[in-house]
């Protein structure tokens, strides 16, 4: 398989970008980016926006390592409860977790970061981390890249003229795929894949080109070969190779999905897995998961995701809103915080 898809012919995604300092300035704006950096063990932060970038000493790596996993595991523990479960325990790990994050690393920059939309580039490492937990992030829109020429490539991605929308429902779904229909009823040029034309042969062929490709399916992250992590389709898996194979990737991508934002860390700072293989392609922004996502609670999410992109909001300004319309709820809060937005659109 993988001597196939290396001999596959390039596609249109973009080609490398180089850029300056000044040139990373100019691209945010007035927004902000916070390139995390790892030495010996310590996380700098470099805070880039309004024509400077300013560098702070956070904390060490392994409180950060430590903190996040101590996050993952109350994530799973939320995502995983029935009604009438007590999740004080859970709910409380997420709430101290939060501030041992921000220490770890932004330390100070926190401070100084406010409510502009932000760009974080993390160490390959700590690409799994809930940001939305994080205090000074709680009301921020916040976008994750896996470099600054990482991000300001998917911010030159240009849409399609046409704003077709595709929805995916897998098989084996505890909810039978609600959010889909109802996805769907907020869309005028929409495709729908469910049952048996949800394979792992028409569901390529539809997105080649979206504007928008929603994927409800069950998602498996491959440790022992990131490349082979997989969401589950009718007639089997779709993996990194499938979408490999698109013309031009879909514009904007949500993947509601179980760990479907999860990659493992290879070389100097990058990253395999599902989600990482569609941004060199063409895709300008995604939103996956880092970690299990609650059944029941994922379709008002995701339902109250798509309204917010309807009225026009970016990937992260709409997972914001979400965080901040299911705080009364602390499963749909949970499950939202388990989201995060890769890429710049």
């Amino acid at each position: 398989m993988r001597r196939r898809a290396l001999s596959i012919p390039g596609g249109a995604a973009p080609g490398r970008v180089t850029i300056s300092v000044p040139g990373l300035l100019d691209e945010l704006g007035d927004g902000q980016l916070a390139e995390i950096v790892e030495i010996d063990g310590i996380l700098y932060a470099l805070v880039c926006g309004r024509g400077t970038v300013r560098q702070f000493t956070a904390g060490r790596t392994a409180d950060a390592e430590r903190a996040a996993d101590f996050s993952r595991f109350a994530l799973r523990r939320v995502a995983r409860s029935r009604p009438g479960d007590d999740l004080a325990g859970a709910l409380a790990i997420l709430e101290s977790v939060g501030p041992q994050l921000q220490d770890a690393l932004l330390g100070p920059a926190a401070r100084h970061l406010g409510e502009r939309p932000l760009v974080v580039v993390p160490p390959g490492r700590l690409h799994t981390i809930p940001w939305g937990l994080l205090p000074a992030l709680r009301d921020c829109p916040v976008t994750v890249a896996p470099s600054a020429a990482a991000w300001v490539r998917a911010r030159r991605v240009r849409p399609p003229d046409r704003r077709h929308v595709v929805l995916v429902r897998g098989p084996g779904l505890v909810t039978g795929g609600a959010e889909v229909p109802a996805v769907a009823g907020l869309y005028g040029d929409v495709t729908v894949l469910a049952e048996e034309d949800a394979t792992s042969t028409k569901v390529p062929r539809a997105l080649d080109g979206a504007w928008l490709a929603h994927i409800a399916a069950h998602g498996t992250f491959r440790a022992d070969s990131p490349l082979f992590s997989s969401l589950r389709m009718q007639d089997g898996p779709l993996t990194v190779y499938d979408f490999e194979q698109l013309h031009r990737a879909p514009y904007l991508v949500i993947l509601s999905s179980c760990d479907s934002a999860v990659g493992a860390p290879a070389g100097a700072d990058e990253l395999l897995g599902l989600v990482s293989s569609l941004l060199p392609l063409g895709t300008a922004g995604i939103i996956a998961a880092i970690a299990p996502l609650n059944d029941q609670a994922v379709v008002p999410v995701m339902v109250t995701l798509h309204r917010q992109l309807r009225q026009g909001g970016s990937l992260a300004e709409s997972l914001s809103a979400v965080r901040r319309a299911g705080a009364g709820d602390p499963v749909q809060r949970a499950t939202a915080q388990s989201l995060v937005t890769l890429g710049a659109a």
